[in-house]
This record gives C-alpha cells, sequence and structure tokens, in this order.
C-alpha cells in the first residue's frame, strides 16, 4: 500500500540530503514535489492545498531552519502533519451503551461490507469475550443473506436467519429484539448497497438507523475508488450522523489517496483498515503509525501486535526449548516458520511494517512470495524422514523430491543450501549470537544487502 507515495517522498528527502540547511527556496522545491506525490496517490485537492500550507507553516519556523539535518527536519514536519490529517490516534469502537450495542454498517455494493461485518465480529470477540449477533437487512442482493451466514460461521458469531421477502425494517427490528432476550453484547448489521448512490437507498437506511439506534454507524468505503470514494463519504455523511469509516482493500491500493482524504472530508475516524480477502485481514488504524509507513518508516508496533495474535506461542515456545536443548532445527522447522510468516499476511504484508523495506519493488516480493511457496511445496513432497535428516538425501531422493514438488533438482539443493544457513543461524540464536545471526540473514530475502 501506499508504494507511489512513499518512493516519492523518499525521493523528496533524498534530495534534500545534500543541502546545507533548508532555506524557503529548497523548500518551496520540496513542497512541489510532495504536491505533485499527493495528487498522483488521488488525494482530494482541498486536502492537499490546506495540507500543504501547515507543512509550509512548520517548515519556515526558526526550530525547523536552523536544523543542521534538512531531511529529517522536513520528514518530522511531514509526518507530524500526515498523522493529523489522519486523525491524530487510533479512535476504539463504542460499546458504552445498554447491550446489545448496535453496529450498523453503510456503504455502497461491492465495497466489501459483508466480509468487515465478519470481520469486526472476529476482532471484537478477540479482544474480548463479548457474545455477537450478526443480521442481513439486504434482501436485494442475491445469496448476501447467505453469504453473512457463511462469514458468521467462520467468525465464531451467531447469525439471526432472514428471508429476501422481509422488508429490511422488520428484519432489524426483529434482530435487535432477539438480540436483547437472549443477552448478546454486540448486534452487527449488514444493509445493502448499490451502485451508486441514490434517494432510495438513503431513505431506506435512514429509516433502518432510526429503528435502531445504533450505536455506531460504520461507513465502509473502497480504498481504490480514490477520489470517488471521498464523494461518496461525503453523500453518506450528510445523509448518516455517521460514527466512523472503514476502509478496505487498502492493500491493494499503491495510491492511498482514500485514506488521506476521507477523514480530512467527512470529519469522522477512520476506525479500521481492511487488507486482505481472510477475516483476519483487518488492522485497527492508527494514523502516526500510518503516517510511518507512507514515510517509509515501518510500523513494528502493528508487527508486534499482529504476531501476538496471529503466532502460536506454544509451538513458538517448542521451538525456543529445542533450541535451548541443542536439538537440531530441521525442515518441520523450516517449514514451521514459513508457516507462521503466511499467518501474519506473507512477506509483503511483513515487509510492508519493517523500516526501510519500502525500497522493495512489487517485483521483489512478488518473487518472495513464490519462492517461499516453491520451498513449502518442496518441503511438502519429501517424507517425514527426510525431513528430520537432509544429510540422507543424495541424488535418487532428490530427483522424486523435485518431480513431486515440480520443480528442478537444482531448485531442491538451493533448498537445501538456504536451509543449511537457516540451521547456522538458529545454531548462533541457540547460543545467544543474535548479532551473528543477523549477519547471517543477509541475502535470504529479497533486497536485503
Amino acid at each position: 500500500m501506499f508504494d507511489n507515495l512513499t518512493q516519492r517522498l523518499s525521493r523528496v528527502v533524498k534530495n534534500l540530503r545534500g543541502q546545507g540547511r533548508l532555506t524557503e527556496d529548497n523548500i518551496q522545491e520540496a513542497l512541489r514535489e510532495v504536491r505533485v506525490a499527493l495528487l498522483e496517490a488521488d488525494v482530494a485537492l482541498p486536502v492537499v492545498r490546506d495540507f500543504l500550507a501547515r507543512v509550509k507553516e512548520k517548515a519556515l519556523g526558526q526550530e525547523v531552519l536552523q536544523s543542521l539535518t534538512p531531511g529529517q527536519a522536513l520528514i518530522g514536519v511531514v509526518h507530524k502533519e500526515l498523522t493529523a490529517l489522519m486523525g491524530s490516534a487510533a479512535v476504539p469502537l463504542n460499546f458504552a451503551s445498554q447491550p446489545p450495542a448496535v453496529i450498523l454498517m453503510a456503504g455502497l455494493q461491492g465495497s466489501g461490507k459483508t466480509t468487515t461485518c465478519g470481520k469486526l465480529a472476529r476482532i471484537i470477540r478477540s479482544q474480548g469475550k463479548k457474545k455477537i449477533l450478526l443480521v442481513s437487512c439486504d434482501v436485494y442482493r442475491p445469496a448476501a443473506i447467505d453469504q453473512l451466514k457463511t462469514v458468521a460461521a467462520q467468525a465464531e458469531a451467531e447469525f439471526f436467519p432472514s428471508s429476501p421477502d422481509q422488508k429490511p425494517e422488520d428484519i432489524a427490528r426483529a434482530a435487535l429484539d432477539y438480540a436483547r432476550r437472549h443477552f448478546f453484547d454486540v448486534l452487527i448489521v449488514d444493509t445493502a448497497g448499490r451502485l451508486h448512490v441514490d434517494a432510495d437507498m438513503m431513505r431506506e437506511i435512514q429509516q433502518l438507523h432510526a429503528a435502531l439506534k445504533p450505536v455506531e454507524t460504520l461507513f465502509v468505503v473502497d480504498a481504490m475508488q480514490g477520489q470517488d470514494a471521498v464523494n461518496t463519504a461525503r453523500a453518506f455523511n450528510e445523509a448518516l450522523p455517521l460514527t466512523g469509516v472503514v476502509l478496505t482493500k487498502l492493500d491493494g491500493d499503491a495510491r492511498g489517496g482514500a485514506a488521506l482524504s476521507v477523514r480530512f472530508i467527512t470529519g469522522k475516524p477512520i476506525k479500521f483498515v481492511g487488507v486482505g480477502e481472510k477475516l483476519t485481514g483487518i488492522e485497527v488504524f492508527h494514523p502516526e503509525r500510518m503516517a510511518s509507513r507512507i514515510l517509509g518508516m515501518g510500523d513494528v508496533l502493528s508487527l508486534i501486535e499482529e504476531a501476538h495474535r496471529a503466532v502460536d506461542q506454544q509451538e513458538a515456545l517448542k521451538a525456543v526449548e529445542k533450541l535451548k536443548k541443542g536439538k537440531g532445527f530441521d525442515l518441520e522447522d523450516f517449514k514451521a516458520q514459513i508457516q507462521q510468516m503466511k499467518k501474519l499476511g506473507g512477506l509483503s504484508s511483513l515487509m510492508d511494517k519493517l523500516p526501510g523495506a519500502g525500497q522493495l519493488g512489487a517485483a521483489d516480493l512478488a518473487m518472495g512470495e513464490k519462492q517461499m511457496r516453491r520451498i513449502e511445496g518442496i518441503i511438502n513432497a519429501m517424507t517425514p524422514q527426510e525431513r528430520r535428516n537432509p544429510a540422507i538425501l543424495k541424488a535418487s531422493r532428490k530427483r522424486r523430491i523435485a518431480a513431486g514438488a515440480g520443480v528442478t533438482v537444482q531448485e531442491v539443493n538451493r533448498l537445501l543450501n538456504q536451509f543449511e544457513q537457516a540451521q547456522k543461524m538458529m545454531k548462533s540464536l541457540g547460543k545467544g549470537g543474535l548479532a551473528k545471526m543477523m549477519r547471517g540473514m543477509k541475502g535470504m530475502l529479497p533486497g536485503m544487502r
């Protein structure tokens, strides 16, 4: 995400590094580049104007002008203003109401509302033991109700049945009554979308809002719509008392203009971002961390939080104990490490959150993901004995494994060489040699030197 913007802004900072001090002239030149970067990222023009005016005002202050590191000084100002533009701090969901806390989802068709309902149910459940009910008031889109039923089961939440011959308002009232009588903590209501904003759609969702009196009214918008996302957000904000925004498909948007514009246009906080099709593909929106990612500084805090949620703690402890006891690191362990990385969203998600990883292109990451899948396939083609003791892999076994994995014998040999490197690193880690292990990692991932 934000690839184009990150690369542009990195170039601005690089150009400023050669300057002795910040002057009005080189600030103007840098801001021209920032302006082009933001417009190319599809940020709304009023947002760009306001943002640049605030950055210029701060950058021309004495503290920045007297700085001996112009690039760092300006990037500090840009980081601060990007954070302010996106909302300063994370805004949690509001559950301060008599149960059930009703969350009403609004947005256009195709924005990802139904999947987001399941993602929200999952993330709410992971944060505390809450009893969650999902209901669909979308009686127009074929299979919308069945889709939510499937999503609810995957999120381990309960589903309130409805049918296309019912009125949306009647479904909503029945679901609310059921949630009250069965002591649910949260009721998430999926609503119908349209291909564009129209009067009938707005009237229907206003009636649902009046009947349900939700504590949260979340506007779900596809980040890849760019400028159109901002116009849609404005229309919904005028029709409904929105409490927050959920940006979906942010991982597929290399520009990121919607993320930078929607908060400024609506005045409502971005509460969550969708970063994948799976129910795990949702993150709490932290403006400061997102600003760091845009500027190529990474987001290690989000990575740590994701690791706590996704990584199997028992498996990790077993691996540590194995190393402490001096037992060998085998190909089963190597495969387990790849699977843990996949749980964190794969190589692209990992690199997106690591400082300095913005220099890696999409081609590098795609190649890395492909290589990881190939490694997993080769290991799967081995017998349990071969995984535990790779030393027994002679020519005939390698040919059989290569045929089973659909690769060449050279690729099997390459994996065994990589595994040998990983084995040495793990031995260093077992002996406490973290610095030695980090040196050994050079060259194992694309772009690392």
